[in-house]
């Protein structure tokens, strides 16, 4: 059986629900759009579901630059980021970058939101956030995600998952850009480099995951059993941590769309 390309998430804002598109654009950042925007707070920390769950309640709608959004109990906001010079220097884990700030009425409506003061931020195409050099070439370049351009997993590796749980996940309880059908569970983790339709793939690192694995995306909540990390704690630990689902460098650009072949390189 051929391996398939089967689900894309691209997600507008970091930590917020996803669009699930039949076609997605790469870039070499990643999927054009996909966490583009994020969430900081007064001083520029970037912001996750990590500690505010309720943020993957929020839904965008992106055209460009521009974001439509909605969130339970909010008004309906439309955005763009404020001219070009209006920097705003923002951190991502270790990283420092340079990006646009929304409007007033955007801050005020994410503050609002989270009950604290926030800021809605933009990164354009003159922002240049490198991926990590050990493991990535020199140019290597990431949105605002944790830090590669996009997260692929097999759909094998959660149906495994779900036969150990007493109640099956969704998929996204993993927040991937792409779902791989027709493999084995965690055939991904043996692969190095990868071809989806005519764009090739660097995999350069398993993903460890954290407690964002326990927050279900329907409620805004965390799991009271502490699924799924507890399950794999019991066959997924790793010297660095519990790891599900590949890391990827993309090679080239273009379009991918739902059904293209996955070709295995290396």
């Amino acid at each position: 059986m051929t391996a398939r390309l089967s689900h894309i998430n691209l997600f507008p804002v970091k930590s917020c629900a996803p669009l699930t598109p039949a076609e997605g654009h790469v870039e070499w950042r990643g999927l054009r759009g996909d966490r583009r925007w994020m969430i900081v707070d007064a001083e520029g920390r970037f912001l996750t579901a990590r500690k505010h769950p309720r943020l993957v309640l929020i839904n965008a709608q992106v055209e460009g630059a521009n974001l439509r959004l909605n969130a339970p109990r909010m008004p309906e906001l439309e955005l763009q980021p404020a001219p070009s010079g209006a920097g705003l220097k923002v951190r991502v884990w270790r990283d420092d970058v340079l990006g646009r700030a929304a409007t007033d009425s955007a801050d005020a409506w994410i503050s609002r939101y989270l009950g604290f003061p926030a800021r809605l931020v933009y990164m354009d195409e003159q922002t240049e956030r490198a991926v990590d050099a050990n493991y990535a070439r020199p140019g290597d370049i990431v949105s605002f995600a944790d830090g590669f351009p996009l997260l692929l997993i097999s759909q094998a590796s959660l149906d495994l998952l779900n036969s150990k749980l007493a109640s099956p996940l969704p998929m996204l309880r993993f927040r991937p850009n792409l779902v791989v059908n027709g493999t084995d569970a965690h055939a991904e983790d043996g692969w190095r480099s990868i071809r989806i339709g005519n764009i090739p793939f660097d995999v350069v690192k398993p993903c460890i995951r954290c407690v964002l694995t326990t927050v279900d995306p329907a409620s805004g909540q965390f799991d009271a059993a502490g699924e799924p990390l507890r399950t794999l704690l019991g066959y997924r630990r790793t010297p660095n941590g519990i790891a599900f689902g590949q890391n990827l460098i993309p090679r080239g650009t273009g379009t991918l769309a739902l059904g293209d072949a996955v070709e295995v390189i290396a």
